[in-house]
């Protein structure tokens, strides 16, 4: 719909996904996946992937260059704030100024859950240095809240796991985020297919963040096209408000008076 504005940090998207770029077999098909999913923002992991820090070595930008895609790094790997914050200040070099970025400081290496207090640190300082953070938390309505508070530009709750593709398994808790916060809200984590996609969009999510359900897919071009239409349809459905569940309903789908009369 031509009034369904998308915003992150003032900047206005068609696409409500956004695609990571690790985990595909080389940097081609990441870019065959990217342009089938129609994400404009593309998430990377400076410590992962080359953007130009390794020089010599073919460069992510040579696939996805920045005049055609919004680059959103991001600080896999990091476990403490210090790390995030050192790891986000080389990318704004690589990218020439760049502020939009992914925020995610890790708890542990076995289940990748987010470290809330050393979040809170990181985005203390790299709001304060000018960056536009998009941060990474848990499914706390309260630590949500704080992260906008600090002057986070979007917050981004895990469905599940990192990697796990279990999908949401706290709608009631995303749902509480959603509501009281006024910046955006988008899914980021545990998405395993396309039913995920659409049922976040569904719960009120301004957009979702996905990687693992797409690179990891059996095809992942397929995928990235499966996963851009589930986005799609899950906010077509949110804005035209589902019918009320009812445990029985005496409203038939065809109405039962005015009928033509049976012949005697």
């Amino acid at each position: 719909m031509s009034d369904d504005i998308f915003q992150i940090a003032g900047k206005t998207y068609n696409s409500r996904l956004i695609v990571g770029t690790g985990k595909y077999q080389d940097f081609a098909q990441t870019r065959e996946a990217v342009k089938a999913s129609g994400a404009e923002i593309v998430t990377v992991a400076i410590r992962r992937v080359n953007i130009g820090q390794n020089a010599g070595e073919a460069s992510l930008l040579d696939y996805l260059p920045p005049s055609e895609f919004t680059y959103l790094p991001n600080t896999a790997g990091c476990y403490t704030a210090e790390d995030a914050i050192r790891t986000l200040r080389l990318a704004r070099e690589l990218l020439d100024g760049h502020k939009l970025v992914k925020l995610e400081v890790l708890g542990d290496q076995h289940t990748l859950f987010p470290n809330v207090r050393e979040t809170l640190k990181a985005a203390e300082v790299l709001v304060k240095d000018g960056f536009d953070v998009m941060v990474y938390t848990s499914d706390d309505p309260i630590i949500a809240k704080e992260l906008q508070e600090i002057g986070c530009c979007a917050v981004m709750p895990l469905a599940s796991l990192i990697g796990s593709g279990m999908g949401i398994l706290n709608p009631w808790n995303l749902r509480l985020i959603i509501e009281q916060l006024s910046v955006p809200v988008l899914v980021d984590a545990g998405v395993g297919t396309a039913s995920d996609a659409t049922i976040a969009l569904e719960l009120g999510c301004d957009g979702i963040l996905m990687n693992t359900a797409i690179a990891h897919a059996k095809d992942p071009v397929r995928m990235a096209r499966a996963m851009k239409l589930a986005v799609e349809a899950g906010r077509e459905s949110f804005l035209a408000g589902r019918m009320p569940k009812k445990l029985y309903s005496a409203d038939p789908s065809s109405p039962v008076s005015g009928l033509i009369a049976a012949s005697k």
